[in-house]
């Protein structure tokens, strides 16, 4: 799933490509992915693009008549630019396409597109047009952005010492308490911090509290830096090949050499290094815990 370092980059690249451009076309591929009647998305046809950017893990293109496209990618989506625009008529429902826009230069003249994607079954992509981004339910409930200015050390440790006996895995992944941090990033925060995903946010002392927020800010910003640059077909990629401990598991952990850990639930996993984390000790596996009952 993208994540706040992802979406990040790619609002950039979508943003230095069509900033100032105008919506020549959009077609519609999946129709259960868009969420919204009113504006109808073809509104946004003719349209001067002012700006690309981010709230939260969605994306949000701003055009200059004040419309809004947001869409979240959410487990499997993902958009891919295309220098030449396929013409060729879109089939609703057949493959990963959901959305297809192509944008013109002032003179008229093609200067490319994207496509929204998703892929698998599990169709959990959506769209939005809107004339405020606040009217899309989930950016309304977002929390304060884990880079943005607002999340100070300070108000950091009231969310984590609020939060109770949570675990600070699930709260850091909270989209309404910190907006953008996702199943990878918490993993690799809570690594370099060397904190247990399954501590209780409660009993957090102040320095694993301002551990934890160093390691957010560093870890993500490490991580934007790494993205930007990168075109929409590699952007994944790096991604995985900077992990520390998320998607590592049985490899050994690159602090330490301990073999890093996993523990699996329904849909998702997180892994981490029991020797940095857990005093050694490895964490109860969930799934395997229920087949044993």
């Amino acid at each position: 799933m993208p994540e706040l370092p992802e979406v990040e980059a790619l609002a950039r690249f979508l943003d230095e490509r069509t900033s100032g451009t105008r919506v020549a076309s959009l077609t519609l591929a999946s129709l259960s992915a868009l969420k919204t009647v009113q504006p109808a998305l073809t509104d946004l046809v003719g349209q001067q693009v002012a700006h690309v950017g981010r709230r939260g893990k969605f994306l949000d293109l701003r055009t200059e008549d004040g419309l809004h496209l947001v869409w979240h990618l959410s487990r499997a989506g993902w958009v891919q630019w295309r220098d030449e625009v396929p013409d060729g008529p879109v089939r609703p429902g057949k493959g990963p396409l959901a959305l297809r826009l192509a944008f013109v230069n002032e003179d008229g003249e093609l200067v490319g597109g994207f496509d929204v994607t998703e892929a698998g079954t599990q169709k959990r992509l959506a769209i939005y047009a809107v004339k405020d981004p606040d009217e899309v339910p989930g950016v309304a409930r977002l929390g304060p952005d884990a880079l943005g200015d607002a999340l100070t050390l300070e108000a950091f440790s009231a969310i984590l010492h609020g939060a109770g006996r949570a675990q600070v895995k699930g709260v850091l992944r909270d989209q309404s308490v910190i907006a953008g941090i996702g199943n990878a990033y918490s993993d690799e925060i809570l690594h370099a911090a060397r904190v247990s995903p399954f501590h209780p946010c409660s009993s957090l002392s102040a320095e694993q509290v301002e551990a934890i927020y160093t390691c957010m800010r560093r870890e993500l910003a490490d991580a934007i830096d790494r993205s930007v640059g990168h075109g929409t077909g590699t952007l994944k990629s790096e991604k995985k090949a900077n992990l520390a401990v998320h998607g590592r598991a049985g490899e050994p952990c690159p602090v330490c050499g301990d073999t890093v850990r996993e523990v699996s639930y329904a849909t998702s996993s997180l892994q981490y290094c029991p020797t940095c984390q857990t005093g050694g000790k490895p964490l109860a596996d969930r799934r395997m815990s229920r087949l044993l009952k």
